[in-house]
C-alpha cells in the first residue's frame, strides 16, 4: 500500500521528534559523565592542595602516577650491589616509560616541573586548573601538597662547648659501649653512611677524616653530596656546590655517627666508617618534595650539578639516619614518603629515623618516617641512664591504624655533644631524638663492619639489634605487666658490645 500524502510530514516530525530526544538525552548524558570525571578528579586531589590553590594562587604539588615499579624481585638478590642496581633500575625504567605524556602537557603549559623516579611522581608548580587537568588523565593516582614543614628539630638551643673540654670519649658514645667494639678492631671500616638533614659542615676536624669525598689531599663532592635546597639555603645559599650547613643540626647528627678529630673529641660511634650526605632543610624546614630528592640521591648518587640519569647505585650508602618529620596533618602525604624508604630498604640500604619529639604521651609517634616498619625508630634516653627523655614520643602507632609498635630501639639523646657548625672546631650540646638516632646508625655501622655477613640484610641486623639491646620493661603505653619490647622504650636502650657479640647468631 502507498502512503497517502499527508502522512510524510507526520513521519517527517515524528522523526525531529525522535532525534531531538535522542540528542538532548545524549547531551545530558554526556553533562552528566563530564561532572562525574570532576567530581573523580577533584577525589583525587589533595585538600592541601584545593587550599593553596583557592582564589587563582599557585601552589607546589606532587602528581604521583598510578603506574608503580614491582621492586619484589629485589629480596630474593643476596648481594646490596644487586639489589641496588635492580631496584634503581625498575624505578627508572618505569619513570621513563610512563612520564613522557605528562611531562609534555606540563612542558606545552611551560609549568615548572621536576620529574622522580624513587616514586613515579612528578612535582609541579601550577594552579588548580592545573592540578584538576593532572588529575582528571586516567594515568594520575592523586595529586598531593608540597608544604613547608617547620621541624621539631631540638629540644633546646644549642649550648656550644669548648673544642677540648673533654679528651675522652663523649657520655653517650661511652653509654652505647661503642669503645669496647672499638677495642675489637670494629670501628666501623668499610661502611658508608649518609645523613639527610641541614647538610653539614664538612670541614669540620672531627668530620673531614672520615668524608668519602676527602682523600686526605683533594675534596671531590661529586656522588658525595646533593643540595635539595634549590631556593632561599640561609647562609649557603641554594644548590650549594659543596657540602653546608645553614642551621647547625646536620654537623651535630653527621658527627654523632662517625666524628672524631684524632685529638680527643671522640663524639661519634662509628670512626672507621665514611659519610655522605644531602640537604633536605632550608635552615630547618623541609618539603615532601626535598626529602624524596635526598632519597634519591641516596639511591644512585650522581655528581654536583648532574642529574639522576648520572645515578650510580654502586655509590649507594649502605645506611642513612634521619633526624625530621612530615606531619599530615600539615599536608604531608604519608603513602608517598612511604614508598622512598621502601625503596631504599629494597635497595639494600638501612634508613635509621628519628621518632620524634612529641612525648610524653602515648601515641605520639605519629608522623613519616617514624611511623613506617619499613624504618627502624628510634627514642631518645636521658644520658647515661636507662630513662626515657619526656620529649620522646612513644607508640602505638595509630595515625595509619596499624597500632603498630614503635619506638624500635632507644639511644642517649639529652645533652649530646657533637661538632657544630660555628667553625672548623666548634662543638655544641643538643637534646632530642634527633640525637639519638645517628648513635643507632653508627652501631650499625659497627655491627656490619664486625659481622659482614649481615651486611645489607636488614631485616636481620634488626632483630640482633632488638635481641641485643638492653631490655628496659614499662606499661606505661601499653596494656598488660611491663614488658619488653613496649611503646616507650622500644627494645630497650641500644648496646652495641652486645649485638656485636650477637652477630649473626639465631
Amino acid at each position: 500500500m502507498t502512503p497517502t500524502s499527508s502522512s510524510h510530514p507526520l513521519r517527517r516530525i515524528l522523526c525531529a521528534l525522535f532525534f531531538a530526544a535522542a540528542g538532548a538525552a545524549a547531551i545530558g548524558a554526556i553533562a552528566s559523565l563530564r561532572a562525574v570525571d570532576t567530581e573523580t578528579a577533584q577525589g583525587k586531589i589533595a585538600p592541601w592542595v584545593t587550599a593553596h590553590t583557592a582564589a587563582g594562587q599557585q601552589a607546589e604539588f606532587i602528581v604521583v602516577l598510578r603506574d608503580q615499579a614491582d621492586l619484589r624481585p629485589a629480596e630474593l638478590l643476596p648481594t646490596k650491589a644487586e639489589k641496588g642496581r635492580f631496584v634503581r633500575d625498575a624505578l627508572w625504567n618505569k619513570s621513563q616509560a610512563t612520564q613522557g605524556p605528562i611531562l609534555r602537557w606540563l612542558e606545552s603549559r611551560h609549568l615548572e616541573h621536576r620529574a622522580f623516579y624513587i616514586v613515579n611522581a612528578i612535582w609541579v608548580k601550577g594552579r588548580a586548573e592545573d592540578a584538576l587537568a593532572l588529575a582528571a588523565r586516567d594515568d594520575v593516582d592523586r595529586v598531593e601538597g608540597n608544604p613547608e614543614i617547620h621541624n621539631n628539630l631540638a629540644i633546646a638551643p644549642a649550648v656550644e662547648a669548648q673544642p677540648n673540654e673533654t679528651d675522652t670519649v663523649e657520655q653517650g658514645i661511652a653509654y652505647s659501649k661503642a669503645p669496647q667494639v672499638w677495642a675489637l678492631g670494629d670501628t666501623g671500616q668499610g661502611i658508608v653512611i649518609a645523613d639527610g638533614d641541614t647538610g653539614f659542615l664538612w670541614t669540620h676536624n672531627a668530620i673531614k677524616p672520615h668524608y668519602r669525598g676527602w682523600n686526605g689531599t683533594t675534596a671531590d663532592h661529586d656522588y658525595n653530596w646533593h643540595d635539595s635546597v634549590h631556593t632561599g639555603g640561609g647562609v649557603c645559599g641554594p644548590d650549594s656546590p659543596q657540602p653546608c650547613d645553614d642551621y647547625g643540626h646536620g654537623t651535630h647528627t653527621m658527627g654523632t655517627t662517625i666524628g672524631d678529630d684524632g685529638m680527643g673529641n671522640q663524639i661519634g660511634m662509628a670512626p672507621g666508617a665514611q659519610c655522605i650526605g644531602c640537604r633536605n632543610m632550608d635552615q630547618g624546614t623541609g618539603t615532601p618534595a626535598r626529602y624524596m630528592e635526598c632519597f634519591e640521591f641516596f639511591l644512585a648518587p650522581y655528581p654536583v650539578g648532574g642529574n639522576t640519569s648520572q645515578g650510580d647505585p654502586s655509590k649507594a650508602p649502605d645506611i642513612t639516619t634521619n633526624s625530621w618529620e612530615c606531619p599530615p596533618s600539615e599536608g604531608c602525604s604519608a603513602e608517598t614518603l612511604k614508598a622512598t624508604i621502601k625503596a631504599q630498604r629494597m635497595a639494600g640500604i638501612m634508613p635509621v629515623v628519628a621518632a620524634q619529639n612529641s612525648g610524653p604521651a602515648c601515641s605520639t609517634v605519629e608522623n613519616p618516617p617514624g611511623i613506617y616498619a619499613a624504618a627502624y625508630s628510634v627514642g631518645a634516653l636521658n644520658n647515661g641512664t636507662d630513662t626515657i627523655a619526656d620529649f620522646s614520643s612513644r607508640g602505638p602507632v595509630t595515625a595509619d591504624g596499624s597500632n603498630r609498635l614503635k619506638p624500635d630501639i632507644a639511644a642517649p639523646g639529652t645533652n649530646v655533644r657533637s661538632s657544630y657548625y660555628s667553625s672548623n672546631s666548634s662543638y655544641a650540646y643538643l637534646s632530642g631524638t634527633s640525637m639519638a638516632t645517628p648513635h643507632v646508625a653508627g652501631a650499625v655501622a659497627l655491627l656490619w663492619s664486625a659481622d659482614p655477613a649481615l651486611k645489607n640484610n636488614i631485616a636481620k641486623t634488626e632483630q640482633v639489634m632488638d635481641k641485643s639491646a638492653h631490655h628496659i620493661l614499662d606499661n606505661t603505653c601499653d596494656s598488660g605487666p611491663p614488658a619488653s619490647p613496649n611503646n616507650t622504650y622500644g627494645n630497650g636502650r641500644l648496646n652495641a658490645l652486645s649485638a656485636v657479640k650477637r652477630g649473626g647468631a639465631p
